[in-house]
This record gives C-alpha cells, sequence and structure tokens, in this order.
C-alpha cells in the first residue's frame, strides 16, 4: 500500500480545506483508512476513519461537526480518500497524516495503522 497525501496550505480561521489521499495497491479496494494528525509541540492524534466500502465512519470528538472523510473506490487499484475540513480553527493547524490499515477501522490509535503517507501541512491563521 502507497499513500500519497495533498492539499494542504494556509487558510484563514472559518475557512475551508480539502486534503486527498491517493492510495495504491492490489488490495486497498478493501482496505480501511483515514487521518491522523500532529500539530505543533503536540502529539500526533487520531481525526477521522473509513472502512474500506466507505460505508462506516469514526470521527474524533475535537473535530466532529466540522470535518468529515469520504472515498472513492471507482478504482480497483487506487482508492481517493478525502477529509473535508470546514469552519477551520487555529488549533487544527497540523501536518496531516493519510493512514491505511488491514485492521479494524474503528480504532483511534496510531499503532494500529499500518500505513502511512508523508504529511501535508494544514496551517490555519489570519
Amino acid at each position: 500500500v502507497q499513500l500519497q497525501a495533498c492539499g494542504g496550505g494556509l487558510v484563514q480561521p472559518g475557512g475551508s480545506l480539502r486534503l486527498s489521499c491517493a492510495a495504491s495497491g492490489d488490495t486497498i479496494s478493501t482496505t480501511n483508512m483515514g487521518w491522523f494528525r500532529q500539530g505543533p509541540g503536540k502529539e500526533r492524534e487520531f481525526v477521522l476513519s473509513i472502512s474500506w466500502d466507505g460505508g462506516s465512519t469514526y470521527t474524533a470528538d475535537s473535530v466532529k461537526g466540522r470535518f468529515s472523510i469520504s472515498r472513492d473506490n471507482t478504482k480497483h487499484t487506487e482508492n481517493t480518500v478525502y477529509l473535508q475540513m470546514n469552519s477551520l480553527k487555529p488549533e487544527d493547524t497540523a501536518l496531516d497524516f493519510c493512514v491505511a490499515t488491514k485492521g479494524t477501522w474503528y480504532s483511534n490509535r496510531a499503532a494500529d495503522y499500518d500505513y502511512w503517507g508523508q504529511g501535508t501541512q494544514v496551517t490555519v491563521s489570519s
């Protein structure tokens, strides 16, 4: 499994941003995926996850009602996972990582995710 995230940037408070993660691999269409983030001086934290079929999601309380996750499984060996971020706050500033797991989608533990992409930087500032 290979993950390539993009879409980060600078946005003003209250603004929106959508991150994309291009995921490839023979079994990617049956792999659960998600996003973690790490803010400056903070520990890495779970954001959202989504099941392999897109039917189930798990959202961290800190972003509930503002962030959402979705995926496009149109291609069998190449999927795209999206992280839609609305009503952004300065505390959302972080390096965001796309992740994938062969285990359960219902996990907020970094250790449960087998594959990590490179991070994409999100900065919320006026």
